[in-house]
């Protein structure tokens, strides 16, 4: 059915060819033979059902592998991270996420207290899983929390990976613990706070639908 306007166009360019151009009736079968070689490559090689926009979907998900990137070296900064972390970090901002993760498997591996390595892996599994949270990614923000149980991080990435896979009540609650345990001056409270109560306006909508 995703052919017939493939078709209709081809038949549109002969009818152009031989009667509004006056192509000369000796070259209508070369002419004729080239349309149904395109059609036949087409047929081959053309998938009319999938996606028109396979480069918009790349900028996406670089656009997505920067911001994450961004924000994980805002709450660990500002010493850099490792040179495994910094390499998958530009896999990252590509939007190439099982690189990164395959580039930090290995990081940890040498250095498995690494708890920025732990959070970057487990955010490169959950975007590989297209936003959905994973076992595996799970487990690797658990170890990032384990690695350094004072910083943000950990939790408000597990937060939004929560929300993503439709589990905005685990995310409230776990971002509510958060605040309750943070220090009064800790610099990145307020900004959580305002993630909490976007979300409690989303819960709260949900709820009345």
């Amino acid at each position: 059915m995703s052919f017939l306007p493939v078709i209709l166009l081809a038949a549109a360019a002969f009818a152009l060819a031989a009667l509004m151009l006056r192509l000369p009736r000796a070259g209508w079968a070369l002419f004729g033979a080239a349309l149904l070689f395109g059609l036949a490559g087409y047929a081959l090689q053309g998938s009319p059902g999938y996606a028109g926009a396979p480069k918009a979907a790349a900028r996406e998900a670089r656009d997505v592998g920067v911001a994450l990137v961004d924000a994980r070296r805002e709450l660990y900064g500002p010493l850099p991270p490792s040179r495994f972390v910094t390499v998958s970090d530009a896999f990252a901002r590509r939007g190439q996420f099982s690189d990164a993760a395959g580039i930090l498997r290995k990081s940890l591996e040498e250095n498995p207290r690494d708890a920025e390595a732990w959070l970057a892996l487990a955010n490169a599994l959950v975007e590989n899983a297209e936003g959905q949270l994973t076992p595996a990614a799970t487990y690797a923000f658990s170890r990032a929390e384990q690695q350094a149980p004072a910083n943000p991080g950990p939790g408000f990435f597990l937060g939004i990976a929560l929300i993503n896979s439709g589990r905005p009540a685990e995310a409230r609650q776990l971002w509510s613990d958060m605040l309750a345990r943070a220090p009064a001056d800790a610099p990145w409270r307020e900004g959580l706070k305002e993630r909490l109560d976007r979300l409690d306006v989303l819960i709260a909508r949900m709820g009345t639908r």
